[in-house]
């Protein structure tokens, strides 16, 4: 018990700590970083996410993470691969045994054991709205991850979601708030070297942004580097 209340403190201190980080990125490397400290047996972490059938590795502490998560996407299966994708029911994966597993995901276990690795688990990110990738967790030795790991990984990686999600929400309206910021800052100048209308103006930034095939947002930028339209 006494140990869970230590643990309960760090992770009161960390989520204080995800809230302050200052990007995404910096989110994202404090949650691995944290995965590898906190949860025991952890040699390395990292985040899987899928873009259509593509995979990324985001802020991986170790080569491992990056070459497992390839081996995923390449093969189409993996636990992290399965939880990363998962649209509802099982939510964490694991992999107690690499040498012992035989019969889930056949073509990505002997890889694995190839790269080094002795178990592993896979942990979906998620909030009520969205799923935002796995938590994977990497072990060197088989049978690492007890039923305590486990706990804590899922504690984790509901921590990280939550902080996850709000950072990349603050990114994406600090940079809605920039691009409004420069569109109208272009505006300013298409009005006063033409002598059109705001909506004059305006029409004529998405006119060109139509034409050439270019994002408003990148006109607009083009118009304040270069003082009018290109």
């Amino acid at each position: 018990m006494e140990d869970w209340r230590g643990f309960a403190r760090q992770m009161a201190s960390l989520a204080r700590d995800l809230l302050a980080q200052e990007s995404v990125n910096d989110t994202l490397k404090r949650i691995t970083g944290a995965a590898t400290e906190l949860v025991e047996g952890c040699d390395a972490a990292g985040i899987l996410i899928l873009r259509g059938h593509e995979v990324q590795s985001l802020a991986p502490t170790d080569q491992v993470v990056v070459d497992s998560d390839e081996l995923q996407g390449r093969l189409g299966e993996g636990p992290c691969f399965d939880a990363a994708r998962t649209s509802g029911g099982t939510r964490q994966f694991r992999i107690a045994d690499f040498t012992h597993e035989r019969r889930r995901w056949p073509k990505y276990v002997p890889e694995a054991r190839r790269l080094g690795l002795g178990s592993m688990m896979g942990i979906l990110l998620f909030t009520e709205e969205e799923n935002l990738g796995a938590l994977n967790l990497y072990s060197h030795e088989p049978g690492a991850f007890t039923d305590a790991s486990e706990t804590a990984g899922w504690l984790l990686a509901s921590h990280a979601a939550v902080a996850f999600s709000s950072a990349r929400t603050h990114a994406q309206l600090q940079d809605a708030i920039s691009t409004r910021h420069t569109i109208g800052e272009a505006m300013g100048i298409i009005m006063g070297s033409r002598h059109l209308t705001e909506d004059q103006a305006f029409a004529a930034l998405r006119r060109y942004s139509q034409d050439h095939n270019v994002k408003l947002r990148d006109v607009a930028r083009r118009v304040c580097e270069q003082g009018g339209l290109p």
